[in-house]
């Protein structure tokens, strides 16, 4: 059975551009891990300050070997060195699941140093019934 994963980044008017960049930037990366299904990164639209990265895998041990892989890591350590660098990173809340993206900067010399989002939080959910379009 399949399982979903939505990262809740609260993301501030200034930095909605920077975070979608910097995921456009990571464009293919988790595809290749095993056990990806799917990923999604939903913009707010209804005046709320909070993406979803959604992301679906083919079991709840997969997306744990992703969270363990190098590139997960990599690009995590990226994310931490670039906000001490600006000089001001702005912590997790309450010490809940870093980023999965809001962080990273890809030293291109455009965009902002740090992360892009001040909190978040991980939502765990296993898929009990899915629909597609008939084919």
């Amino acid at each position: 059975m399949s399982v979903v994963k939505m990262n809740v980044l609260t993301v501030s008017a200034e930095m909605r551009e920077e975070l979608e960049r910097r995921f456009s930037n990571r464009a293919g990366i988790v595809e290749s891990a095993d056990g990806f299904e799917w990923f999604e990164l939903l913009r707010p639209v209804d005046g709320t300050d909070r993406y979803l990265v959604y992301t679906r895998w083919r079991s709840e041990e997969d997306f744990t070997r992703w969270t363990e892989s190098q590139a997960f890591q990599r690009g995590h350590a990226q994310a931490a060195a670039e906000a001490g660098a600006q000089g001001h990173g702005h912590g997790q809340e309450q010490g809940q699941e870093q980023g999965h993206g809001h962080g990273q900067g890809h030293g291109h010399g455009h965009g902002q140093g740090g992360p892009a989002a001040s909190g978040a939080e991980l939502w765990s959910f296993e898929v009990v019934q899915s629909t597609g379009p008939q084919g």
